[in-house]
């Protein structure tokens, strides 16, 4: 009998097990697709994410984030937005006395960071990985659940952790229902290798299509993202990389200099919110729980904060019936309604700056200038991005 099972070990549901275990408790991870070793001249993901202040904060305090290779994490300084031909604001970290705003790295190095510290903590004794995803959960059983992985494997646990993203089977077998809807538009990300390393600074241009934005990378590597409606995407992704490198040129500004394509992949932007993150003994956490426009790149640092908060009570609740109900008046609560700000900040941006409505197009020109100037609502702005306040 495990304490908790975690289905998904990807970047939360590693995190959560980490934690957990850290904690003293026995944990069943299910990952049948444990990410390959790292080696120094392995090529970047396509899949990588910006990881704020206190998601990075939560990494270190788990023993992860010093499990990263150093020459993988991008930190970056600079952020800037800006209507296409129109106005702007640049935030910088100098506007709250550091250095850094936050930092890109590949999803698969968190995942493994988070793995090996698992296997270091008491030598990995109070973990059990499981290569396989669940065939049926079967919930309220005597003390707990049963997870049926085949016909021969049944892992029994108090409790189920919904770590298995946007799809997830933990959300569906405990009969929990979402509210959501697809967006009118898709994204293209492109990895590609610069000539000279790009400076760290993060931009996003709003265009009525959709945006446009680069992420710096490690070394000379930067990714462009390109949101657009899905016959653009579609077509943009079967172009050869000669002439996809002539439609980013004609498309994107010309600050990250000369580039060659490394590989590309398009992906669907969805939003989905759980109607309730508790349910018999399941929890669901990060994408399991919702998913969000990622203009802002919050997708995965709001996951972290489900992490902490979870965490935080499973360190102080320890028999199940304390912990249960400590998640029904605390987690579920606190979590859906700071997700569901976070959720609709990011529909309104996406409203705001996806038309070409006259009105509204002054209106976001207006509050573009304006705020450029508003270097109070700057740094309060940057703070809630960071996650120290």
């Amino acid at each position: 009998m495990f304490d908790f099972c975690v289905n998904g070990g990807g970047l939360i549901g590693a995190a959560t097990a980490l934690g957990l275990v850290r904690q003293g408790y026995t944990v069943a991870l299910l990952e049948p697709q444990v990410p390959d070793s790292f080696e120094e001249n392995q090529p970047p993901d396509l899949r990588l994410s910006a990881f704020s202040v206190a998601s990075t904060q939560l990494l270190d305090s788990l023993g992860a984030w010093t499990r990263i290779p150093e020459s993988r994490i991008r930190a970056y300084d600079r952020l800037s937005v800006w209507e296409n031909n129109g106005a702007r604001t640049d935030f910088d970290a100098a506007m709250l006395d550091t250095d850094r705003l936050g930092y890109f790295v590949e999803n698969r190095l968190v995942q493994s960071a988070c793995l090996a510290a698992i296997k270091a903590h008491n030598n990995g004794a109070n973990l059990t990985l499981f290569s396989d995803k669940p065939e049926k959960i079967i919930f309220n059983q005597p003390h707990g659940a049963h997870v049926v992985l085949n016909a021969d494997i049944t892992v029994q646990c108090r409790w189920v952790i919904g770590a298995d993203g946007a799809n997830s089977l933990v959300r569906r077998q405990a009969g929990i229902g979402v509210s959501g809807w697809q967006y009118g538009q898709q994204a293209l990300g492109i990895v590609v290798k610069l000539a000279t390393p790009a400076a760290g600074w993060t931009w996003q241009a709003f265009h009525t299509s959709g945006p446009r934005a680069f992420l710096p990378m490690y070394d000379t590597y930067g990714s462009f993202i390109w949101y657009d409606d899905p016959a653009t995407i579609k077509s943009l992704s079967q172009l050869d990389d000669n002439a996809l490198t002539q439609r980013i040129k004609k498309a994107f500004p010309g600050h990250a200099g000369d580039f060659k394509i490394v590989k590309k992949a398009a992906f669907p932007l969805t939003r989905m919110h759980a109607q309730q993150y508790i349910k018999h003994q399941a929890v669901l956490l990060g994408d399991a729980a919702h998913t969000i426009n990622p203009l802002a790149g919050q997708g995965v640092n709001i996951g972290y904060k489900d992490v902490k908060a979870f965490l935080a009570l499973t360190d102080v609740h320890r028999s199940p019936q304390s912990l249960s109900e400590g998640l029904k008046m605390s987690y579920e609560p606190q979590r859906r309604r700071d997700n569901l700000a976070m959720m609709s900040a990011m529909d309104g941006l996406y409203w705001l700056f996806s038309n070409d409505n006259p009105p509204l197009k002054w209106l976001r020109n207006q509050l573009l200038s304006v705020a450029q100037n508003a270097l109070p609502a700057k740094r309060h702005v940057l703070k809630y991005a960071m996650g120290i306040q």
